[in-house]
Parts: structure tokens; sequence; C-alpha cells
């Protein structure tokens, strides 16, 4: 049974065919801001600026980076098993130069449409997907209900808890309604979607997509020449950290030093750009700095190496057992700890890991995920990590936690394959 519209929907609907400029208005300014490339924003329009493909689409939206990742390999499987083509859709800059760099031979990539009748509409005549498939969350009304309309298969997979699906759950209900299928990350998104009213045949708990993804590539030539500067001295990662986060990692670092004044720490923010604010911080005062985007090299001086570049993870994360991952200071909710344990480091993190937290439990009861409380704890954990007894065992175990995760992504595969 189609879910009924609700009040607040209607009120949304109307007032954005009504008013389209608000929204236009907004995306025109969120693309300038992310310096993305100006004859593009008419895809935001709905004007694609590529032709459609003969033969079978799918259509996947993966909002920004972290959604683009765990699904680029599932995309790719699925395009061989149905010798479809791809038409991955994202919202961000950084995410299209990912998607432009990773995305499957053959696959295209358009911003997605604003939410207005007009731009719906454009992008739906001309794309006409076979199939849709929308990544973690990023829902926007009249697209969805516009493509459930005309009768295109549609998949929610890899979403998790939803803090704005608890604010507005009749809207959240109705939208979910139009979903064919719909997978959770793990129990507790999936307990939410059932009571939303989300069918029992339709929800599936396979497990997080990005845990079965593949480590993220490392440049061997480039870790050697890192390894070879920072030569015997102990290391500690922080990666994927947020404004008001850097000043706890500072501070952690400040007091591993005393007892460890050797340390380097490697600071990878989430957002590169952010790197002329965190070299602003008070807590960098008086501390030696090299920077990954200037060219500057670690000697034996350096004490943070700032790593402000894109689609280096894996390589920084090659360097250090122990790695602690930001947004779990903040509002943002944790990100993905599989990548550290991909390289055999125990995680760090904060006490807000809501987005991610039966992973991070269970992380924790196979002894490789440990919380901190502040930046004092934290450093206390650096200083107690670094020097573990058992810290070979525990790097063992984080690989293995991660080998056990690779049936994830066929069995996501094998759900998805069967709306075609």
């Amino acid at each position: 049974m189609t879910p009924t519209m609700t009040g607040l929907l209607r009120l949304y609907l109307g007032l954005t065919a009504l008013a389209p400029f608000l929204l236009t208005r907004a995306a025109r300014r969120a693309h300038e801001k992310q310096q993305a490339a100006p004859d593009r924003f008419v895809e935001r329009l709905g004007r694609a600026t590529e032709a459609r493909p003969e033969g079978r689409l799918i259509w996947v939206h993966a909002a920004s980076v972290g959604e683009l990742l765990s699904v680029l390999r599932l995309a790719d499987e699925l395009a061989a098993d149905t010798e479809a083509r791809v038409l991955f859709t994202t919202t961000t800059t950084t995410a299209a130069q990912l998607a432009a760099e990773r995305m499957p031979e053959g696959a295209i990539h358009q911003y997605l449409p604003v939410d207005t009748p007009k731009a719906v509409q454009g992008f739906l005549n001309h794309w006409a997907p076979d199939l849709a498939l929308f990544v973690e969350g990023d829902l926007w009304p009249r697209l969805i209900l516009r493509t459930k309309a005309r009768g295109i298969p549609m998949a929610l997979i890899n979403t998790r808890v939803s803090k704005s699906r608890a604010r507005a759950a009749k809207t959240s209900a109705a939208l979910l309604g139009r979903f064919d299928l719909i997978t959770a990350q793990d129990a507790a998104a999936a307990e939410q979607l059932s009571g939303l009213g989300v069918a029992a045949e339709r929800l599936h708990v396979p497990g997080d997509l990005k845990a079965a993804l593949p480590p993220p590539p490392v440049d061997r030539a480039a870790l050697t020449a890192l390894q070879l500067e920072i030569g015997a001295r102990p290391v500690w990662i922080a990666a994927s950290t947020h404004a008001g986060e850097d000043a706890e990692v500072l501070a952690a670092h400040r007091a591993a030093l005393v007892q460890r004044p050797d340390l380097l720490l490697i600071l990878v923010p989430r957002h590169p750009e952010r790197a002329a604010e965190i070299l602003a911080l008070p807590g960098l005062a008086g501390m030696a700095v090299a920077q990954r985007s200037k060219g500057t090299a670690i000697t034996a001086r350096t004490q943070l190496y700032l790593a402000d570049s894109l689609g280096e993870i894996g390589l920084f994360l090659s360097l250090s057992p122990v790695v602690f991952l930001g947004g779990s200071f903040g509002p943002q909710g944790g990100h993905n700890p599989f990548e550290p344990a991909h390289f055999g480091a125990v995680v760090l993190h904060g006490p807000k890991v809501v987005n991610f937290a039966d992973s991070y439990a269970e992380m924790a009861a196979a002894g490789i995920a440990h919380e901190v409380a502040d930046g004092a704890d934290l450093g206390r954990a650096v200083l107690q990590w670094l020097s573990a007894p058992d810290r070979d065992a525990t790097q063992s175990a984080a690989r293995a936690f991660m080998a056990g995760k690779r049936a994830i992504a066929a069995e996501t595969r094998a759900l998805v394959r069967g709306l075609l």
C-alpha cells in the first residue's frame, strides 16, 4: 500500500513549486562555494551535459565522498552483471572529483538536480533510469515521489540511524514507503525503519557496505618516502577531524610529548580546506609543523604533519597502529571506523558515534576500538596503545575483523539485482 501524503510534505511540495527560486538560489550558492565548474551548474537545474547511453541505465545517488566510496564497487559489479551503464549523481564537488577518478569505465557523473518541478522533470525525462539507488540518505521529496510515479524501481541502500527521520516521523514514513527495497547498516537502523512502517519483506540488514570495501589505495613510493623521513619515531594519526576537535587533538599531543618527546602526530582534517584555520589555532604555538600541501618534508624536529590533501588516507593510515577518528567529539556522529582497521590500527574515538554505534560497539568487543572522553583522555590512550605489549595481537585482530565483513557486498548486490 502506498503511504499517504502528510501535511508537511504537501506544504513543502507547494512552496517549492510556487517559489522554486528558493532552492535554486541555495544550490547556486553551494555550487559557487564549493568552487565547482560554473558550466556544470545547469546539471543542478535538471539540464544534462551528457547524452544518455543506449540500453539499461542504473542511477546511483551518493551525496558526498563517504557514500560514493561505499557504493563504487557495488555499482561496478551490478553494471557487469546486467550489462547496464551507470549514472552517478552527487551534491558535493569533492564527491564529483572522486567520481571522475574512481567510477567504473563508461559511467557518467552529473550533479543532483534541485528539488523543483522543472529540474526533477528535466532530469528524469533525459536519463529515464531503469533502477534508482539512493545511498544512505539525502532523500529529496519531489525527486523520490516523481521517480516512484514513473514506475522506476527504487532502493535505499546502506542506510543508518537518522535524527531527522525521528524528528519528522510521518513525513519520513511517507518517503520510505516509496522504496521497493531498503538495506540497513545495522540492527539499530533496522529498528528505526521498522518503527516508521517499513515492511519486513522490504527491509534487510546485510551490514555496512563500508565494512566490505577493500582498503583505500596506498601510493607505495609516497609511503616509502614518508617512512624514510619519519624513521623509527613513534607516530599516531588523528583523521577526519572537524572544527572544534583539532584543539582537543593538539592538547592530547602536547601532553603525550612530555613523555615521548620524539612523538609525531599526523593530522588529517576531514576537509583539507580547513588547513589555514588549523594552523591559526593557539594550540600550535611553538610546535614544529610540516604541511603536505606545501611539500614540506618531515624532519627530526617536526612534531606535527598536517596532511591537508585528498585521496591519500590509505597512505597516512599505513604509518601508525594508533588512529583517532574525528567527528566523535562534536555533533557529526562519528565516521567510518573500518578504514583504520584494514591497516591493523586500534581506533580511538570520542563518545558521539551514533552514525556507527553498532560498528564501534562490535569493534570494542573485539578489542580494536576504545572510547576516550576528551583531549586529556586521548593523550593517555595514545601513550598506552603505542607501548601496549599485545600491540601485534591487536593489529592481527583488526585485520581478522575486517576479513569477516566481505560477504556484506555480495548480499547487498543480490538484493539489488532482484529489482532489475
